[in-house]
């Protein structure tokens, strides 16, 4: 898998790319393939020390000069600005921005309040539009020149829903509408040369998801270079929608899957009718169904 030579504008050598989250996982594997691309690459998170090691990575890929390292907590507004104006005093543009900062902590319906208000600052303010950081960047990404992107990782969980944490589905959820939202805005804008994606990854082994003591990738899941390939080439090809597959899940199940929770209100069915032990083998013949008809 690899990205293909034709790149959209804004992925071009000696452009700028800004990727929060970027300590570990799929943010550090999008800055190291946006540095293999040439581009100047700008690091935050909130673990500096992590963040610093892989700012040295990325150093020996494009050199010192074209990398900046800045620790910051995209739920505080002073340190968003403080790297905004970092990068614009260096560079005076921004290409790529990656809202891909998260957390997964576990949660319930009716768990500790301050696990939802970490799960909340961190994965919807961290990208909402009129916050953070797209409230901090995005007016100095419509007034410039070349064409620029807005990637926000999602997660399939804020489609689908499925139980076991419901902070995380509901911030997901929450980064998807106003993902759409932001990108609507920005087709309408007249003469707007800024597009928004939202990035849903599929099975990723990284440090958030290994948290269960687990050191090797499971044979199903990606590795987060796989996703972050799989991205670049779709948002290069303008799709806004980047629904990644793994090596369990291939894209027509979740297909089937999506439809099958929108049907739960289009039809009237229990919510999550797919945990419904009264619809579990309805479920399973709808999918059988689905994938026997792509076949």
């Amino acid at each position: 898998m690899s990205v293909a030579d034709d790149l959209h504008p804004t992925i071009q050598a000696g452009r700028v790319a800004v990727i929060t989250g970027a300590a570990s996982g799929i943010g550090r594997a999008a800055a190291i393939e946006l540095a293999k691309l040439r581009l100047k690459i700008a690091i935050a998170d909130v673990h500096p020390d992590k963040l610093q090691a892989v700012g040295k990575e990325i150093a020996a890929i494009v050199g010192e000069a074209n990398v900046l390292v800045v620790p910051t907590d995209v739920s505080k507004i002073d340190e968003v600005v403080r790297l905004r104006d970092r990068v614009y005093e260096a560079w005076s543009e921004v290409a790529v921005l990656m809202n891909n900062a998260g957390v997964g902590d576990k949660t319930t319906s009716s768990g500790e309040l301050d696990t939802w208000h970490k799960v909340f600052n961190v994965n919807v303010f961290g990208v909402f539009r009129v916050v953070n950081v797209q409230q901090t960047f995005l007016p100095a990404m419509l007034h410039q020149e070349n064409a620029s992107m807005i990637i926000n990782t999602g997660s399939k969980q804020g489609i689908t829903n499925p139980p076991g944490n419901p902070a995380y589905n509901a911030a997901k959820a929450a980064v998807k509408s106003l993902t759409e939202s932001l990108a609507h805005e920005l087709r309408e804008r007249p003469h707007s040369n800024v597009t928004a994606h939202l990035f849903i990854p599929g099975w990723t082994f990284t440090p958030l998801t290994g948290n269960d003591g687990t050191k090797s990738k499971p044979h199903g899941a990606w590795t987060p270079e796989e996703t972050v390939l799989y991205m670049l080439d779709k948002v290069r090809a303008g799709e806004f929608y980047v629904l990644c597959p793994d090596n369990e899940t291939k894209r027509q199940v979740d297909q089937l899957r999506i439809m099958w929770a929108a049907a739960d209100i289009a039809e009237g069915r229990p919510a999550l009718s797919r945990w419904h032990q009264n619809y579990k083998a309805l479920f399973e013949e709808y999918m059988r169904e689905g994938l026997a008809q792509l076949e």
